[in-house]
């Protein structure tokens, strides 16, 4: 009986048989990779985005950066990781000084994108964006004062965000990808670069298959009294702003 039970414990593999494969572009099982959502050939603007990413970005599974990243040809994402910048980033001072950069932003001095791009129609631009959450984004915003100098802009848009799984906190809030995709069509006129939200659209319907549910904006569930929290000031504030914010989520679920 006992060589019996050692017999099987030898005959146990070292590794589990049924490890499911990873894609090695987006990192998410291949069952579920929404790399073939991605626009062929990789689209290619006059403009670049720059994304300072908050180091804390790296860590979420859902992200859309890197569906920014792989739509757009090699040098027009440009990804940048930190909290102070330029810091050890060679070359980002350099474009953060351009006279043709412009940071979305939603601060006091932040002029329309549209009369930016109405005044310098045949202007490229490198749009600056911070990743992150808005907490973040204010956080990065507040200890970069070279950001402070770089002409600021805001996306006035009535686009609904199409990243249904993930808990927005007012009806105007965009993902980075969903916010990239709205300036771009603004700065190069032209509405293809809207096939960059095609592979948001595919992980969503991947996760509403396997599970996941279509979410409602915090603010429509507050109007609606389906909020099931109380309201913190955080909250409360940044539902009384008139401002669209420029990040992934202006707060955390």
């Amino acid at each position: 009986m006992l060589e019996e039970v050692l017999l099987d414990f030898a005959n146990i593999p070292a590794e589990p048989s049924d490890v499911r494969s990873t894609c090695v572009k987006c990192q998410r099982p291949s069952s579920v990779c929404w790399c073939g959502s991605l626009p062929k050939p990789r689209l290619c603007p006059k403009s670049r985005i720059i994304l300072l990413q908050h180091p804390a970005e790296e860590k979420r599974c859902l992200r859309t950066a890197p569906m920014l990243h792989f739509g757009l040809s090699d040098g027009k994402c440009l990804v940048y990781k930190g909290k102070r910048f330029p810091g050890k980033h060679q070359g980002l001072e350099d474009i953060l000084t351009e006279k043709n950069t412009i940071l979305l932003y939603p601060s006091p001095a932040a002029v329309d994108l549209k009369t930016v791009v109405g005044s310098d129609i045949n202007t490229t631009f490198n749009l600056v964006i911070i990743d992150g959450t808005w907490p973040q984004a204010k956080a990065i915003y507040a200890s970069n004062p070279i950001l402070h100098k770089i002409r600021q802009v805001k996306l006035l848009t009535n686009s609904v965000s199409n990243y249904i799984i993930r808990t927005q906190p007012t009806e105007g809030c965009l993902s980075t990808l969903e916010t990239a995709t709205e300036a771009l069509t603004l700065l190069e006129n032209d509405e293809i670069y809207r096939k960059l939200l095609d592979p948001l659209r595919t992980l969503c319907e991947f996760q509403l298959q396997n599970g996941a549910v279509s979410h409602q904006s915090k603010e429509f569930l507050i109007k609606n009294k389906k909020y099931p929290k109380l309201i913190g000031k955080r909250l409360n504030k940044v539902l009384n702003s008139a401002e669209i914010f420029s990040v992934e989520d202006s707060l955390k679920d």
